[in-house]
C-alpha cells in the first residue's frame, strides 16, 4: 500500500511535535500543545515515559555498540534532540555509519540541519516505514549500509504508529530478511495494557493528528519479533531495560507507568 508523506500542515497536531512537546523541547506549534494537554489530563506520566523512550534509545546504542555494530538504521528517528544515535554511537565506535529516516518534512528539515557538517558516515533520507522496500534500495541508505554486515535496526516508538491494516508483520519480514546474521532489531511500542482507562483519549486525539495511534497488548508487541532471538532481559517495560539509576528515577517501583514495552532482537 502506498502512503503519501504529510504536508507541513501548523493546523493539524503532528506527532513528531507532540514527542517534542513531551520532552520539553521547543518545535511544536499550539495545535501540538493543545493535544498534547489532553493525553496528559488523562495520562500526565507521558512527559516521563517520553523521556524515559529517549533514554532507552541511548541505552541500547550503547549496548550496540559495546557489541561490535558499525551500521545503524534509524527509522522514524522523530525531530532531533539530545543523544542522537550518531552522538551515541560516535563516543564509543568513531566512524560508525547511521542513517536516520523518516517521512515528516519538520523533521527532515531539521535533521539535515543537524548534520551538516558531519560527513558520509552519516546522513538523513525520507522514507515511510509502511514502505519499507522503498527504504532499503533507496540510493542514500545503500550508498552508508553494507546489508551483507550486520546492522542494528532502530524502530523507537514508531510501530504504534502503524496500523494492523498496515501488515507489520510483512514490514518486518522485509526488514529481516534484508538483515545479516548478527544484526539487531530494537523495538519500543507503547501498550493497551498500561493504562487502559486513557487509551480511548490517546486514540481519540491522534485520530486527528498526522498519524493514528496503534497500541497493542504485550502478547501482540512480541509477536513481531519473530525471526528474532531476544537479548536479555527480553521484552520488558522501558526502566527495565539494562536500567540506569539516571533513567529510572521517574518510575522507581511503578515501571509500568512508563506505558512502553521495549526489546532488542538478535538475527541468527
Amino acid at each position: 500500500m502506498e502512503h503519501e508523506a504529510p504536508d507541513f500542515d501548523p493546523n493539524t497536531p503532528n506527532v513528531a511535535r507532540l514527542y517534542d512537546y513531551y520532552l520539553g523541547g521547543k518545535d511544536h506549534f499550539p495545535v501540538d500543545r493543545e493535544a498534547a494537554e489532553r493525553i496528559l489530563a488523562v495520562a500526565p506520566e507521558v512527559r516521563a515515559a517520553a523521556r524515559a523512550n529517549r533514554a532507552f534509545l541511548g541505552r541500547a546504542v550503547r549496548h550496540l555498540a559495546e557489541s561490535g555494530i558499525r551500521q545503524f538504521l534509524d527509522i522514524g528517528t522523530g525531530l532531533p534532540t539530545q543523544g542522537n544515535v550518531h552522538e551515541v554511537a560516535a563516543k564509543i565506535a568513531p566512524g560508525a555509519r547511521v542513517v536516520y529516516v523518516d517521512r515528516d518534512p519538520v523533521v527532515l528539515v531539521h535533521a539535515r540541519a543537524l548534520l551538516t557538517g558531519h560527513g558520509e558516515d552519516t546522513t538523513v533520507v525520507e522514507g515511510d516505514l509502511r514502505n519499507p522496500a522503498d527504504i532499503l534500495r533507496d540510493p542514500e541508505v545503500l550508498r552508508t549500509i553494507d546489508f551483507s554486515r550486520p546492522v542494528a535496526v532502530l524502530l523507537v516508538a514508531i510501530m504504534h504508529f502503524v496500523e494492523e491494516s498496515d501488515n507489520p508483520e510483512e514490514i518486518l519480514k522485509t526488514l529481516r530478511e534484508a538483515m545479516a546474521p548478527g544484526s539487531y532489531l530494537v523495538m519500543s511500542h507503547g501498550t493497551s495494557d498500561a493504562r487502559p482507562d486513557a487509551v480511548s483519549t490517546g486514540t481519540e486525539v491522534y485520530r486527528n493528528a498526522t498519524a493514528r495511534l496503534a497500541l497493542r497488548s504485550r502478547a501482540r508487541i512480541r509477536e513481531l519479533f519473530e525471526g528474532f532471538e531476544l537479548v536479555e532481559p527480553g521484552l520488558v517495560w522501558l526502566p527495565e531495560w539494562h536500567p540506569d539509576q539516571a533513567d529510572t528515577i521517574d518510575f522507581m517501583d511503578r515501571p509500568e507507568s512508563s506505558l512502553i514495552v521495549c526489546g532488542m532482537g538478535r538475527k541468527i
